[in-house]
């Protein structure tokens, strides 16, 4: 077993590098380039990690800097004031709501194909399908009431009088078995499960319908324009890095991580990596044929048409802007190990 996974990281080490373009034999310089996230460094941006510690980014002919988000960053605005070259985008409302307020930027790959969002239940309270959560308490963000609460009103008939406060502390949610917490699927269950000492039911949104993308690639319109080739070099070799990240040996990427988040613990690693490959938060659905960071323009009318049902953007918002599918659906890394 130990040697099969050690040929199967060297194959998937090999496929990389000759999926990586070629460059002139004399070749030195590498285009600097920095990379801003939304959070501190964690599991869900191990893909990013491992093409920077593996020298994926390198092989593209990146000299890429990982600039961590947190509670008091704002990377995206810094992509907007061109001090970052791109921007890791929580989702494509962000997208639609760049389009709506004239902001210059665009996204052009999308990581996750499932939104991690979840509700989360107490178990053995009769909590077997998602409408069953209506009769709860609920614990929803602000940010949470403003996008996907409002899908919830619009298609599965959720009250706003039963919503409490989220303050990203699941105490009010362990106390009471009559209710519900939002939460992230690669973490909140684990930390329900440490604190609470049970496996809570678990409720991912994405598998009920909300279409969203997650963990999107946004950068200015102008690079684009401009430097198509670097977008696209940058591209490649982040989606060779998700797939080293979720199927390789992740341990360099982990290693980054936890140099950059010293709280973050190879248990919460592990589990959300495990979380993303159950519920195929990465690699499900059209990445199958077209490779991990796939769009589609299906897709993307779908959640649109949802958001307007939803009243949460405007029926007339041209979203077709908000994205392109020049740099995605090319089947790069596709026959790395799964």
């Amino acid at each position: 077993m130990i040697f099969a996974r050690i040929v199967r990281t060297v194959l998937a080490g090999l496929a990389a590098f000759a999926a990586a373009p070629a460059w002139p034999a004399g070749a030195q310089a590498l285009d600097k380039v920095t990379f801003g996230t939304n959070w501190v460094a964690e599991a869900e941006h191990g893909g990013f990690y491992q093409a920077l510690a593996d020298g994926t980014y390198r092989k593209y002919g990146l000299d890429v800097t990982i600039l961590p988000g947190g509670p008091n960053a704002n990377n995206r605005m810094l992509l907007l004031v061109d001090k970052i070259d791109f921007y890791m985008s929580a989702n494509t409302l962000q997208g639609f709501d760049a389009v709506e307020h004239n902001v210059p930027t665009i996204e052009v790959a999308a990581m996750f194909q499932k939104d991690p969002q979840v509700l989360l239940a107490h178990p053995d309270q009769g909590s077997d399908k998602l409408e069953d959560l209506k009769k709860l308490t609920l614990f929803v963000s602000p940010e949470g009431m403003a996008t996907y609460f409002q899908w919830l009103k619009a298609d599965f008939g959720f009250k706003d009088d039963k919503v409490k406060p989220y303050t990203f502390n699941p105490q009010p949610f362990l106390a009471d078995k009559n209710s519900a917490m939002q939460g992230y699927v690669t973490s909140e269950p684990f930390a329900v499960e440490k604190q609470g000492k049970f496996k809570p039911k678990i409720f991912l949104l994405a598998d009920e319908g909300f279409s969203a993308y997650s963990t999107l690639i946004e950068t200015r319109r102008e690079l684009v324009e401009k430097k198509p080739d670097l977008v696209q070099r940058f591209v490649d070799a982040s989606i060779i890095g998700w797939y080293n990240y979720i199927y390789g040996d992740n341990a360099p990427a982990n290693a980054l991580i936890k140099q950059q988040n010293p709280e973050m613990t190879d248990e919460l690693l592990v589990y959300s990596v495990a979380k993303m490959k159950e519920y195929g938060i990465v690699d499900f659905g059209s990445t199958l044929a077209l490779g991990i960071g796939a769009m589609t323009d299906t897709r993307m009318k779908n959640f649109f048409d949802k958001m307007v049902r939803a009243g949460v953007v405007k029926a007339g918002l041209d979203y077709r802007k908000s994205y392109t599918l020049q740099f995605v659906d090319k089947k790069v890394g596709i026959d790395l190990e799964r």
